[in-house]
């Protein structure tokens, strides 16, 4: 069937001419190709440039050549002469690109990514790593080296400053995350081994060891942060991701806490969703197509979703440990991690206006629940924070613009509206942004005011964030709780761990390394290290 489906693959792939290497997207039933569907995808004709397309070819032909190599060397010869038509692409129509920028919103991007997407070229990195380590020539060794090159390129921030050291997809936007398809960090994995090159790992790290952990406790792997999380769907393409992300770089920086992590991650497939469903059927092979926010389940069962369900699958076979952490959660408990509060949804006063946002959409982000405040010197808001077990850390997430702006003041704390930088090639003249408020507000609950002294500004809502964030699953047998730090010292809480049996806590720092262990019945006392986590299985 393997053979099969590449050799199917292939028959979609330009051979000759001016296009050679590219991929149409869709074939008719009958075999005709359709290089320009309705509704248009770009590029149009779909093999006339650039594309996921492309960078999916590689993927799977890269992979395709090494596991044929030895077993079948005339079929993998021919998969050889097809891969490097589609690196020949590459570097003819992104990689000549090499090593020149573009400005976003006043910050340097490459701009030799593929559809300028950090996604779409880990795909690409994905079968060139594959390929490389099975021999591949010269060409897709410097196609490794500089597409892997750009994507590192895109990972920011910290445990306080967006993206929470993510790595973001799109070259066009500093306000956007999305979990599917965001294989950044396997791809800095697999090609950082490959290319014994450490410096394609470090931000693969800061993705799996203070994003992901992060992401899992707040809302796990959904569609959208932008950056407020706003399209909170979840599908199997973007589980997998984490999953994948997680053990690539597990594997590459020597970081057991990654492990534990990936079997958190997994458990979206055995409960861990909004529905509390079961997302994979082993009767069948089945994965469903997604999840909503308010828990209905897509039961629909289409390629994307079955493939990476599969792919979920194979590595938690591969990896008994991963998948009895996978296998041990199950419904959320609790998630206590970082919340929206909108803007508009304060107490106004003085120059304050809540505004429609029409479109939501702005070319690079979106503003949440459709709306924002607009405020001017001497606009006054208040929200207040219902009582927590732990002080809070505040990030206000606003529209910064190039030059001068507003000002705000919290009692926490200053945000500035000013200083975004040029627009460049961005959407948009500004960007929204979550700029974090100095000091963390107390736990108990009162009110949180913001004091508008100068200028004008347009906020669209405040990340409130727990120093250390909660999520709990389980039953009553077994159960999973991790707790993500996004504190400046240790923090020491005691937890209760879902689940009947003996309790093991695992404490990492950011980086993925043990710190320490602890183990007890019922509840526990576990210190997480500044910016680290830890990982609770009964």
């Amino acid at each position: 069937m393997l053979l099969a489906l590449l050799r199917g693959l292939t028959y979609l792939q330009a051979s000759t001419g001016p296009d050679a290497g590219n991929v149409v997207l869709w074939m008719q039933p009958d075999g005709t190709l359709n290089p320009s569907p309705t509704p248009v995808e770009t590029p149009d004709p779909s093999d006339s440039g650039a594309s996921y397309w492309l960078a999916r070819t590689i993927w799977a032909l890269g992979e395709g050549y090494a596991a044929f190599r030895d077993a079948d060397p005339a079929f993998a010869g021919f998969l050889q002469r097809r891969l490097d038509l589609a690196v020949a692409a590459l570097h003819r129509q992104v990689l000549v690109r090499y090593g020149q920028y573009q400005v976003v919103d006043g910050l340097r991007v490459p701009a030799w990514l593929v559809v300028d997407g950090a996604d779409a070229s880990a795909e690409a990195v994905l079968g060139q790593s594959a390929y490389v380590r099975a021999g591949g020539p010269p060409a897709a060794v410097t196609a490794l080296r500089q597409l892997a090159a750009g994507i590192a390129e895109m990972g920011h921030g910290d445990a306080r400053t967006w993206p929470y050291g993510a790595i973001l997809p799109w070259a066009l936007s500093r306000s956007l995350w999305h979990a599917w398809g965001a294989q950044m960090s396997s791809a800095l994995a697999e090609a950082s081994t490959t290319l014994r090159d450490p410096r394609l790992l470090a931000p693969a790290v800061a993705d799996a060891g203070t994003f992901t952990p992060r992401l899992l406790t707040a809302t796990g792997p959904v569609n959208g942060w932008l950056p407020a999380p706003i399209d909170d769907s979840q599908i199997a393409y973007g589980a997998d991701a984490r999953v994948q992300g997680l053990l690539a770089v597990a594997g590459a920086a020597r970081a057991p806490g990654f492990r534990l992590l990936a079997g958190v991650a997994a458990g979206w497939y055995f409960g861990q969703n909004p529905a509390g469903a079961v997302m994979y059927d082993p009767r069948t092979g089945v994965t469903f197509d997604g999840v909503s926010a308010d828990g209905t389940v897509n039961r629909n069962a289409g390629a994307e979703s079955t493939i990476h369900g599969l792919l979920s699958m194979q590595a938690l076979d591969a990896n008994p440990d991963v998948a009895a952490v996978a296998r041990a959660g199950g419904p959320v408990l609790r998630r206590d991690g970082q919340r929206v509060v909108e803007a508009e949804s304060g107490t106004l006063s003085g120059p304050a206006t809540v505004v429609a946002a029409d479109p939501a959409w702005t070319g690079e982000s979106q503003w949440s629940g459709a709306a924002y405040v607009q405020l001017a010197a001497g606009a006054r808001l208040s929200w207040t924070l219902p009582a927590a077990d732990q002080p809070r850390l505040v990030a206000a997430v606003l529209d910064r613009v190039p030059g001068a702006g507003g000002i705000t003041v919290f009692e926490a704390g200053t945000v500035r509206y000013g200083g975004g930088g040029a627009q460049g090639v961005s959407a948009a003249p500004g960007m929204l942004l979550p700029v974090p408020v100095a000091n963390a507000v107390p736990a108990r609950a009162g009110p949180l005011t913001a004091v508008t002294t100068s200028g004008s500004g347009r906020l669209d809502a405040l990340l409130v964030t727990p120093l250390v964030s909660t999520l709990a699953t389980g039953g009553l047998a077994h159960g999973v709780t991790l707790l993500a730090s996004a504190a400046d010292t240790a923090r020491r809480l005691t937890v209760g761990v879902p689940g009947a049996g003996r309790v093991v806590a695992s404490s990492f720092d950011r980086q993925g390394r043990p710190v320490h262990v602890v183990t007890g019945r019922g509840a526990v006392t576990v210190t997480v290290p500044p910016g680290g986590f830890a990982v609770a299985v009964t």
